[in-house]
């Protein structure tokens, strides 16, 4: 398009000013043929391509069994009705760096060979008050778990520029999403009224607008309240595309027939429900048997499903759970048995446990720790139960991205030039990096590559605030403690990853170095806490158990565990409470209930942790540690092939488990007793994870 002179001067004008060029100017300088396109401030078309390997961090084979089993037979029931050939997975991590890994990784080969993935679900945290709290139960009462730092983080990505930073969110998300697609699969994308009209042309834009499905109207069940000049909301709504409308899986729904619908048959002798059809191409009337009618067709308004009962046996009070029945229309909708179903939020696994139910294969990945813990428990129910029903289920492993490379800090301004990202990124650094030292009272140190501070004899390493401190960088701290001559180190982090095997402070030891590994309390971004000397730095849980031998045969007891979290102190509590107010709060390592006399004011303080087993949500055990070492599939340098590494870690396998569910509180504090085939020494590794999520691993010998 040819331009004016006062085009050409206006323009250059923007430009000298560092300005953004007007859209118009944008349609005038490139060929662009889409009429329509969803613009937003940093929009671009980079597309992450980091490809990290996937670690196997536990397996989980098939649900425990309760008689004793034999090493030498693998400690299954091979009479079972596990099936083999796939293992579904579960995946921690950042969503844009496990789909990118997904995609270009050697993960892709093996789901390719299955098929490719089919069906995509995905509900996205679309609501813009949303936190990542939720509650926990501890006897009668609630505890609200608060957010990790890196959820905290993570929401603050998504919503920190309103629908900006959602849509620049969701939008490279779902490009890779689109390229994980099989050619004849779908993809379901749940949001509301907050953000459907961006969700519906973003899909358009990345699928085009022939390939749009549906959009599924959710009308749920709701109590209806009066509201302020509005219509009370009560629907979500469920957009579909496909990859290639040529080309798509589809089986149509039915559901029962209301019962209008049946009153108008009339029923014969025999008393069956019958009809007198006219068939304008047949000449004539013809009898059609109820039967013979499979249903009333499911159309695009579903009104017939409710939101998970607060009683309902799905029920895990997790905020934004979904009822499976909504789901499995979805799935037996847009996919056969066999076909492997994606949920790239899982959340508390709704998803992964109705296709499993199903007959689905499945691969789901969340953020959260305390989501990945919730769904692994989910998944093992289901497991139990459909080996109990005589039906097929699959094993499942946990994974997450072992590797990570350097992610900018949050807070830098992705629109500025990259030295300048740079720039901010180093001071941001170095201003987190002073906050921790003076909150650990601490003293900075320079010349050290991993280290930034001292306590007394020990050195002090800071993990990165937006990543959890993994085994490359234990090993990559040791490996420095070694080269200088240190032998005690304190590593800080917000978050460690799922799964760091003891053997890295075992590692450590033997070479000398004596890691202590310490979670950074949220305290430390309150001035106040830092200056009033409140701020704990606790360490990683501590566990005790006790081997049970009978000739060659093991049981495991669990004898102690401690912790020591802390999320408020009882006088800032007492200070913030209301008149008759209560609150449930972790304080100095103990759960507290405090509450406030509506009339005198008095405070009152209860201990809801009676005993060190109330924080124990979930532990389970391996009783032949070391028997299956932790490989990665890693590209060789100038080559597409891939080859295996050992991580120097060993994979943990599940082989017994105990945990609460919201129905069943006790917990079993002795596993049932396996038989090892031969005489010998073994290792045994115990995981305890605590009611927010974290895990802990002991390694112990026995001799058998």
């Amino acid at each position: 398009m040819k331009l004016t002179d006062n085009e050409i001067r206006d323009i250059n004008k923007y430009l000298e000013e560092g300005k953004p060029l007007p859209d118009k100017y944008r349609f005038m300088l490139f060929d662009d043929k889409r009429e329509v396109e969803l613009v937003w401030n940093g929009k671009t078309n980079e597309i992450t391509n980091t490809v990290l390997p996937f670690q196997t961090i536990e397996v989980i084979d098939e649900p425990r069994s309760e008689e004793q089993a034999s090493l030498q037979q693998g400690l299954f029931d091979f009479s079972g009705r596990q099936i083999s050939g796939w293992t579904n997975k579960l995946i921690w991590g950042d969503n844009k760096l496990i789909l990118s890994s997904l995609k270009n990784g050697p993960l892709r080969q093996e789901i390719e060979d299955q098929g490719g993935i089919k069906l995509i679900y995905i509900d996205p945290p679309f609501d813009v008050g949303a936190d990542f709290s939720m509650d926990i139960h501890i006897g009668d009462e609630q505890l609200t778990k608060q957010p990790s730092v890196l959820e905290e983080l993570a929401y603050r990505d998504t919503w920190g520029k309103g629908a900006d930073s959602f849509i620049a969110m969701i939008y490279e998300r779902l490009r890779i999403m689109k390229d994980l697609l099989a050619e004849d699969g779908s993809i379901y994308v749940h949001c509301d009224w907050r953000v459907n009209g961006y969700i519906r042309l973003i899909l358009d834009e990345i699928f085009g607008t022939e390939n749009f499905l549906n959009e599924v109207v959710w009308s749920y069940f709701a109590f209806k309240r009066s509201t302020t000049k509005k219509f009370p909301q009560k629907h979500d709504s469920i957009i579909s595309y496909v990859k290639n409308k040529e080309s798509y899986i589809w089986n149509t729904q039915y559901k029962p027939h209301s019962p209008e619908y049946l009153k108008r048959w009339k029923k014969d002798v025999d008393g069956r429900l019958f009809r007198d059809d006219v068939n304008p191409t047949g000449g004539g009337k013809r009898i059609i048997y109820l039967d013979q009618v499979k249903g009333d067709i499911v159309d695009s308004v579903w009104s017939d499903i409710a939101p998970v009962n607060p009683a309902g046996q799905e029920r895990v009070d997790y905020p934004t759970q979904k009822p499976e029945r909504l789901i499995e229309r979805i799935i037996s909708a847009s996919s056969n048995e066999g076909d492997i179903i994606a949920d790239f939020f899982a959340g508390s696994g709704t998803t992964l446990a109705t296709a499993e139910k199903l007959g689905r294969k499945w691969v789901g990945s969340d953020l959260g720790k305390f989501s990945i813990h919730t769904a692994r428990k989910r998944m093992i129910a289901v497991q139990r139960q459909l080996k109990k029903d005589g039906k097929d289920y699959r094993a499942f492993e946990i994974l997450n991205l072992g590797r990570y490379e350097r992610q900018h800090y949050v807070g830098v301004n992705a629109n500025l030039r990259e030295e300048e990202q740079e720039r901010q990124l180093a001071k941001k650094e170095t201003d987190f990096v002073t906050l921790l030292t003076k909150a650990y009272k601490a003293e900075p140190i320079q010349g050290f590559r991993t280290f930034q501070a001292q306590r007394a004899s020990r050195l002090v390493s800071i993990g990165p605030i937006n990543l959890p401190v993994s085994r490359l960088y234990v090993d990559k701290v040791v490996e420095e403690a070694i080269e200088k001559g240190v032998t005690k180190v304190d590593i800080l982090a917000f978050e460690f990853e799922m799964g760091l095997s003891p053997a890295a402070q075992d590692d450590a030891k033997n070479k000398g170095v004596d890691v202590a590994l310490k979670y950074i309390p949220r305290e430390v971004f309150d001035k106040r806490a830092i200056e009033k000397d409140q701020v704990v730095f606790h360490d990683v849980s501590f566990i005790e158990v006790k081997p049970h031998i009978k000739g060659k045969t093991l049981s495991i007891e669990i004898t102690d565990f401690s912790v020591f979290y802390s999320q408020n102190t009882i006088d800032n509590i007492s200070a913030e409470l209301k008149p008759g107010g209560t609150k449930v709060e972790v304080v100095n390592g103990q759960i507290w209930k405090i509450s406030k006399d509506k009339d005198t004011d008095i405070i009152e303080k209860e201990q809801l942790t009676k005993h060190w087993t109330d924080w124990i949500d979930y532990w389970s055990v391996d009783f032949d540690y070391e028997n299956r070492k932790e490989m990665v599939r890693i590209k060789k340098e100038d080559s597409d092939d891939y080859e295996e590494r050992w991580t120097g870690d060993y994979i943990f396998e599940n082989e017994w488990q105990s945990f609460r569910t919201k129905k069943e509180r006790k917990l079993e504090l002795q596993s049932v007793f396996r038989e090892y085939m031969a005489k010998g020494s073994y290792k045994v590794a115990v995981k305890v994870i605590d009611i927010f999520g974290n895990d802990t691993t002991k390694v112990i010998e026995v001799s058998i």
